[in-house]
């Protein structure tokens, strides 16, 4: 194993799906803290040739924010992400739920 593959398992301690909270952000009378879904992971591989070869990736969805006014604390979600995320589930819900009827109907 080369010496940079080596250090993937330190670097990557603790990661996998979470939950990430940026700073707090004063706008006004109000607190802002966002909030964002990051997975990540990573790989290595050796070919015939022994030559090695590693990777690493990572993606972060802003999913909302908390918001500290007046009126308490409460969760504002991010509105694309609640679409881009709920779209595909509805679609094969919907795809679904046809093929059952249409196999009821038989």
């Amino acid at each position: 194993m080369s010496e940079g593959i080596k250090g993937i398992p330190a670097a990557t301690d603790g990661l996998g799906v979470k939950l990430a909270y940026g700073e707090r952000i004063e706008l006004g009378n109000e607190q802002v803290v966002p909030v964002a879904m990051w997975a990540g992971g990573g790989g290595q591989g050796v070919d015939d040739h022994n030559q090695s070869g590693s990777g690493f990736g990572g993606v972060s969805v802003p999913v909302g924010v908390y918001v500290s006014d007046a009126y308490g604390v409460r969760f504002r979600p991010n509105l694309i992400a609640l679409v881009c995320a709920v779209t595909p589930l509805v679609w094969v819900t919907s795809r679904a739920v046809i093929r059952l009827i249409k196999t009821l109907k038989r």
